[in-house]
């Protein structure tokens, strides 16, 4: 039995469990940092009913609350704990997923009541992640608290896009699950459309930015570097695969050489550029285009 397991066994007051809370929060950061994870000792979430009159079940992860806003600062490993949880969440009935703050750490709620079914969804949903020992730890109110929560903020945040692949059905923590609905959480976003940019390779950066941004590829989530060329017309194809090249050569995109392929994401460090490429055009200094 863990540590934590044992402190909620012996009944303390709900003052004394949130401070050893706040201890394996700490801990689990710095765990999900190293190769193996949660290793003798599992990380640490709980799951808790919030304040208010009607509380509804909540989740606090050993993840930086500053994820509402800036997708850089949570590593794959964190990020696949914070999607996991996404997943338990809709799968205990919540109909959107917002997010908190809890001394620093994310929390995350928006409806849904059974707390022993989202502690089984999030052990199903981690089940999977390499390296990771992880378990979901159903507390008492006043443990888990977060204030009021906030939708999450950015275009294709990757908080609001692993809630609606798991709105769709699938599993926010499990890769193959997003990719199969790609296509379905894109066409659920409202995105800018730049189709109409007079310039060949510069129409087509935008879109295939503005594409990735849509499914919240910003680091959490990757995608194949041949899939860039979806979605253009075949004579459009070879640009589109030379643009992409520019977009790396740029640090717009960043590689994940870790997996069998090529695979890309969105650079948080640069989704201010990002971001302003789409919406108007403004091209980044560094980017040469073919």
């Amino acid at each position: 039995m863990s540590r934590f397991a044992e402190v909620l066994r012996a009944e303390q007051s709900p003052a004394r469990v949130r401070a050893l809370l706040l201890d394996e929060l700490r801990r689990g950061r710095e765990e999900l940092a190293r190769p193996r994870s949660g290793y003798p000792e599992p990380v640490v979430v709980a799951l808790g009913p919030g304040p208010g009159p009607e509380p509804a079940v909540r989740g606090v992860a050993p993840v930086d609350a500053a994820l509402r806003v800036d997708p850089a600062v949570a590593g794959e490993r964190a990020w696949l704990v914070v999607a996991a949880l996404i997943g338990a969440l809709v799968e205990a009935g919540a109909d959107r997923v917002d997010a908190g703050d809890q001394d620093g750490f994310l929390v995350l709620g928006g409806g849904g009541h059974d707390l022993e079914l989202a502690a089984l969804a999030f052990a199903e949903s981690v089940a999977g992640v390499d390296r990771l020992r992880v378990e979901a730890f159903e507390v008492g109110l006043e443990v888990v608290d977060g204030g009021t929560l906030r939708p999450a903020l950015g275009t294709g945040n990757p908080i609001a896009v692993a809630a609606q692949v798991a709105l769709l059905g699938g599993n926010p923590a499990d890769p193959a699950s997003v990719a199969a609905l790609e296509e379905a959480v894109y066409d659920a976003q409202p995105p800018v459309r730049p189709h109409d940019d007079p310039d060949p390779a510069r129409r087509v950066a935008r879109r295939i930015l503005q594409r990735l941004a849509g499914m919240g590829k910003w680091g959490g989530y990757h995608t194949d570097v041949t899939h860039l060329k979806r979605g253009f017309a075949s004579h459009d194809q070879d640009l589109a695969a030379r643009v992409g090249e520019s977009l790396l050569e740029a640090g717009l995109l960043l590689e994940k050489p870790s997996v069998g392929q090529r695979h890309v994401f969105l650079n948080p460090r640069r989704k201010s550029d990002i971001d302003a490429f789409i919406v108007d055009g403004t091209r980044p200094r560094d980017l040469r285009l073919p």
